[in-house]
């Protein structure tokens, strides 16, 4: 038999002039790649549609795709005392991922993550697209790698990224680490300060606004 066919992608799920809640209730029917078969829902990023920032991180975890909500796991739960500790306004961040179904591989009675491919991240970059077009934020910052690369291209990297913010033609962008990162660190309470000290240097450049 031939080739496994590529993914449709996510583009002709999108609805055209659409405004941020329609196109949400869209993408619950996504079936632009396979992820959808195994996850439960479709998680969608939230927060203000006027956002001023926009971070993103590369999927839903297990707790996200039961709850339907990015950034609710204990991932989310180290990024919201981050944020409020680097002071910023949690309810002012609008937060969502590169992919927007859950990957992973059963263990037992465990969901274990797994990274996307890159051919899932591009076939998911509709939604993200749609996204940064409709909030038209004014900083994006990528929380880890599958990020950096799903904005910037497969050759992009946090290391490069992490202290620099990158003017882009419709928005300016820069990255840090997953809060996952963190959580998994040998020196937690390290790892914890840089991340915390690069949000705080997020949030003054975003006060430069």
């Amino acid at each position: 038999m031939g080739a496994t066919a590529k993914p449709v992608g996510a583009a002709e799920f999108v609805p055209a002039d659409a405004d941020l809640d329609t196109v949400r209730a869209a993408a619950a029917g996504c079936r632009g790649c396979d992820l959808y078969r195994n996850a439960t829902q479709t998680v969608f990023g939230e927060g203000p549609v006027d956002a001023s920032v926009v971070m993103v991180g590369e999927q839903p975890g297990d707790q996200e795709d039961t709850q339907g909500q990015p950034f609710v796991g204990p991932a989310g739960r180290l990024l919201d005392r981050a944020l409020d500790e680097a002071g910023f306004d949690r309810e002012a961040v609008y937060l969502t991922n590169a992919v927007k179904h859950f990957k992973f591989a059963e263990r037992g009675k465990r969901r274990i993550h797994k990274q996307p491919s890159r051919t899932e991240v591009v076939a998911c970059s509709a939604w993200l697209a749609t996204e940064l077009e409709l909030v038209a934020p004014d900083l994006v910052v990528c929380l880890g790698a599958v990020a950096a690369k799903a904005l910037l291209g497969p050759s992009a990297t946090v290391g490069e990224l992490r202290g620099q913010v990158v003017q882009r033609p419709d928005y300016r962008i820069t990255a840090t680490v997953h809060p996952s990162s963190v959580l998994r660190a040998p020196d937690r309470t390290t790892a914890y300060a840089e991340f915390l000290d690069d949000l705080a240097r997020i949030r003054a450049a975003a006060a430069r606004d």
